[in-house]
């Protein structure tokens, strides 16, 4: 283990939270200043600004010709920032779910995921694969923008004096500063420890599902804790989301177009990781549908799950014995009893709504 890998290691952390910090303070007060919802600044600015290390990890891995790990990258962290990010954050503080995210991003989301699984099914995604991906993600920033105009006016923008162009471009600085220490942090963190685990002989898919995806997941969890923290929860929920399709439209897309011959998608991703990434998309519509808020107990529900699939992976990175009885019950347990709890809290929430 070399002393640089260990200072990233440690560093790395440090940069997130103060990034974090300045990107939720910033983004939630230029929010304000232009007449958007917090939300829409959540599923847009923030989101994609979060987003940055896995697309600067996930470009930087394709023209290594390391194209597991560029994958590895997406599909990780896609499933970490439902099951993880908003697990332990609504775990600190359960989090306000709007209308509109039930209505169209969540949908949005779970349709990406399927569109990307879909055009894995031949085992590459390809150049035009790619390209219609980074249209989708135009087509989503576009629609975003304009419904948050149109039904998410801010009470603020209608009862504040206009901002000062100085105080504007103070907060334009804060929210660049924050993503800058963001996406260094998760570099440096992603850095040393892909160093430290090619020591050990773990696979680049692997590597990509676990330690890279958590890596450059952390700005989205710090931000996201912050952002429940300080009460801006609606930043911490659309940050998730607007994250999750950031990370198949812009990331996965844009890595495709720019590598002549595509990315060769490994059979155990187009059978496993894909089908968990879809099932981790769908899973947030019966918990946002219910009470319009994710309850603390659904998110212990979120991070439990992570820590199974977690625990399978390392199974599978050692190659170990146990890991067809581990693959075996969950799909016989573990899964089919959290989908019983979802299903059992949408129905008390049926009821209780009818019998209002």
């Amino acid at each position: 283990m070399e002393p640089l890998d260990v200072a990233r290691l440690v560093a790395g952390p440090a940069l997130l939270v103060v990034g974090a910090e300045l990107l939720v303070r910033g983004s939630a007060r230029l929010a304000a200043a232009v007449g958007l919802s917090p939300l829409v600044i959540g599923l847009t600015v923030v989101s994609y600004g979060t987003g940055a290390p896995e697309l600067a990890v996930s470009l930087s891995a394709a023209w290594a010709d390391r194209g597991d790990i560029a994958l590895g990258n997406v599909i990780g962290s896609n499933i970490l920032n439902v099951l993880l990010v908003l697990g332990i954050t609504a775990i600190v503080a359960p989090l306000v779910v709007q209308r509109r995210l039930v209505q169209s991003e969540v949908p949005f989301m779970i349709g990406a995921s399927l569109l990307t699984l879909a055009m894995a099914a031949d085992g590459v995604l390809s150049r035009i694969d790619g390209a219609v991906l980074v249209a989708g993600v135009i087509g989503f920033t576009l629609v975003a923008l304009r419904l948050g105009k149109r039904f998410e006016a801010p009470a603020e923008a209608h009862v504040e004096a206009p901002v000062p162009i100085e105080l504007t471009m103070r907060l334009i600085a804060m929210v660049v500063v924050g993503l800058a220490l963001l996406v260094l942090g998760g570099r440096w963190i992603v850095d040393g420890a892909v160093a430290i685990a090619r020591g050990f002989g773990i696979s680049e898919l692997v590597i990509g599902l676990t330690i890279v995806a958590i890596g450059t997941s952390l700005p989205e969890v710090a931000t996201s804790l912050i952002a429940a923290v300080r009460g801006q929860r609606e930043i911490a929920v659309g940050n998730v989301i607007g994250s999750n399709i950031f990370n198949l439209l812009a990331v996965l897309g844009t890595t495709v177009v720019v590598v002549p011959d595509g990315i060769v998608v490994a059979r155990s991703a187009l059978v496993f990781d894909l089908p968990v990434m879809v099932a981790a998309a769908a899973v947030c519509l019966p918990i946002f549908f219910t009470h319009g808020r994710i309850d603390r107990w659904e998110g212990g529900l979120l991070l439990a799950t992570f820590a199974a699939y977690l625990a399978y992976l390392a199974l599978r990175g050692m190659q170990h014995p146990w890991l067809p009885s581990f693959a075996w019950a969950m799909v016989t347990f573990v899964l089919p009893l959290a989908g019983v709890a979802l299903a059992t809290s949408v129905l008390a929430y049926q009821r209780a709504a009818a019998a209002r």
